[in-house]
């Protein structure tokens, strides 16, 4: 019988933080969610679900503390994105020192799969950066690090092309690239809070699948019914929209990730594995309908 769980869960309202806590719930953890906006539709909907909603904010040492009381496992996770590279590592450090103060158990912190390997993306080392930090704290830890999301083919950068029959991203249309479900995410940040112990001061790399863009085109045109081409985005125009992301794209195409999925599928059986197929198939849909088009 698993032990149950008391985990706070920051980034709750987000893709990945949204993915863990439901996770967690399904399994019968008690999911406390931190959240900056506690009256948003996304908080509304973890709430129905069974967590409980705190307000706070990962730059305000109080507000973390006093979230993570009683709390056995904290998942902690940064948003470079909405809060800018130098930001997002100031925040994961007051938070990890603000887990320490409150006596966590347990931190597991999401990072990105090859942040240690000195790939000089920004951001992937403002999270590695926070992965340093954590390590010299002296407290129970575990590094998850997804590869790419499964989910960026419908992210609103994405959506609008795709619902014109198009998947265009910055790599060529041969080249490999691994990929992992949130759904995945959250049930591989659920059996580390659960194997506890055997995972202190370990760092996992991990993803579903593995494929080109051709190969994802194929496998989209299939699940959404209707043919699908797959478009190179020269990496010249990435760069325009942001130089972070061409950085990673020249890396992807260059490098990129390098998880023995087989490895961790017979390492973490608990985890039901989603192929991109697999996910596609049970994707819905009927949100290209309410895409913009693109252009």
């Amino acid at each position: 019988m698993t032990t149950k769980r008391t985990v706070l869960v920051t980034g709750a309202t987000g893709q990945q933080g949204g993915a863990v806590a439901r996770a967690l719930l399904s399994r019968g953890h008690s999911v406390k969610a931190l959240t900056r906006r506690p009256d948003s539709d996304a908080a509304r909907r973890l709430a129905s679900a069974g967590a409980n909603i705190v307000a706070g904010d990962l730059a305000d040492t109080a507000s973390v503390v006093d979230a993570a009381k009683g709390i056995d496992t904290m998942f902690l996770m940064g948003n470079s994105y909405e809060a800018g590279m130098e930001e997002e590592t100031r925040q994961g450090i007051i938070a990890a020192d603000a887990a320490k103060a409150a006596g966590i158990g347990h931190l597991i912190y999401s990072s990105v799969a090859d942040a240690d390997k000195k790939t000089g993306i920004p951001h992937f080392e403002s999270k590695y950066l926070v992965e340093r930090h954590i390590i010299g704290l002296g407290i129970p830890f575990t590094i998850s690090a997804p590869v790419a999301f499964m989910e960026n083919a419908v992210a609103p950068w994405s959506a609008g092309a795709l619902s014109q029959g198009t998947y265009a991203f910055a790599l060529p249309a041969e080249r490999p690239l691994q990929l992992v479900a949130l759904a995945d995410i959250g049930a591989f940040v659920t059996a580390l809070a659960e194997r506890r112990e055997s995972v202190f001061g370990k760092r996992f790399d991990f993803a579903g699948d593995e494929l080109s863009g051709q190969e994802q085109a194929r496998i989209l045109s299939q699940a959404i019914g209707r043919p699908i081409t797959y478009q190179e985005i020269p990496i010249a125009v990435a760069r325009q929209q942001s130089e972070d992301a061409a950085a990673m794209f020249e890396w992807f195409d260059r490098v990129g990730y390098d998880v023995d999925i087989a490895a961790l599928r017979k390492d973490f059986p608990e985890v039901r594995w989603h192929s991109f197929a697999d996910w596609a198939k049970a994707f819905d849909w009927s949100v290209l309908d309410r895409a913009p088009s693109a252009g």
